[in-house]
């Protein structure tokens, strides 16, 4: 079979478009999220979404059939704890700052996670990028509106809790797949919906929101984890980190056509600075070494 005949020019056009709208989705869902959060707080909305979430994906995925280890056990238990962990404290970012802002905070975990693994000189110059672009969002007095310190403190922690989520849903999902996230949500929302309830008592089993509340889970957990896992095993890990890199673009997009956030020339110069290291980063990586034989 000839090289021409082999590659399908169309072959990676599904899974991109897959990608695309499973980012979109999910910064669909944090804009219209914000409307839950004068009601039942960031708390409240987090214990919805994951709650919500983790019913659809039991019911798309089904993982009881499942026989994980031990080990991927405890592994599905971290992944599902810092997933949790990562939507409260960007959705206690998302109450204080811009979206498109608290997109690239955020993004600065997996950030880190595609750079630790390199040492070679040109990841100096993505570190730089991604460095420049984070120290201009930081309140350092350098703006009539800085942004709030507790904003961008949660969005970093979410962008640690991202790294985690990473590091072991690789490890937890290489086995079972869809049934991985599926038990990592129901995870997450055991660890946040008494925090939830805590916070915003009985509004949140307040009818009224169901609707509002359904969407949030779909267009930010159920629709896009199952996206990406489609679009994550039919494109090269490269392409889908060079893609992901548009998140926080497409995070500003959102605000500024849903919310009317408005940012200033610099924190959009800020933003633009992560996505080229983000992308920079994952277009210059090496693939992993072939496993042995």
């Amino acid at each position: 079979m000839t090289l021409r005949s082999s590659f399908n020019p169309h072959s990676i056009a599904l899974p991109v478009g897959a990608l695309i709208v499973a980012m979109a989705s999910i910064q669909l869902g944090a804009a219209l999220v914000k409307g839950l959060f004068p009601l039942i707080g960031a708390p409240g909305a987090t214990a919805l979404r994951l709650a919500l979430a983790s019913c659809m994906l039991l019911a798309v995925w089904r993982p009881w059939r499942m026989r994980p280890t031990a080990r991927e056990v405890r592994s599905i238990v971290i992944y599902g704890l810092a997933m949790g962990w990562m939507n409260l404290f960007f959705y206690l970012s998302l109450n204080r700052i811009p979206l498109g802002i608290a997109v690239a905070l955020e993004f600065t975990g997996p950030l880190a996670v595609a750079m630790a693994a390199s040492h070679r000189p040109v990841d100096f110059l993505w570190i730089a990028l991604a460095a420049a672009g984070l120290l201009a969002l930081l309140p350092l007095g350098l703006e009539s509106r800085p942004l709030a310190p507790a904003g961008i403190g949660f969005a970093l922690a979410a962008g640690f809790c991202w790294a985690l989520y990473i590091l072991f849903g690789q490890k937890a999902g290489a086995a079972h797949g869809g049934g991985t996230a599926a038990l990592g949500t129901l995870v997450g929302a055991a660890a946040i919906v008494p925090i939830g309830i805590a916070h915003a008592g009985a509004a949140l089993f307040s009818p009224a929101l169901l609707p509002v509340a359904c969407a949030v889970a779909l267009l930010s957990s159920a629709l896009p984890y199952s996206l990406e896992m489609y679009a994550l095993a039919r494109l090269p890990t490269r392409t889908f980190g060079v893609l992901m890199s548009l998140s926080p673009a497409l995070g500003a997009l959102s605000g500024l056509c849903f919310l009317a956030e408005r940012l200033t020339e610099i924190q959009w110069a800020a933003i633009a600075s992560i996505m080229v290291a983000s992308g920079g980063s994952a277009a210059t990586s090496r693939p992993p070494p072939p496993l042995p034989d």
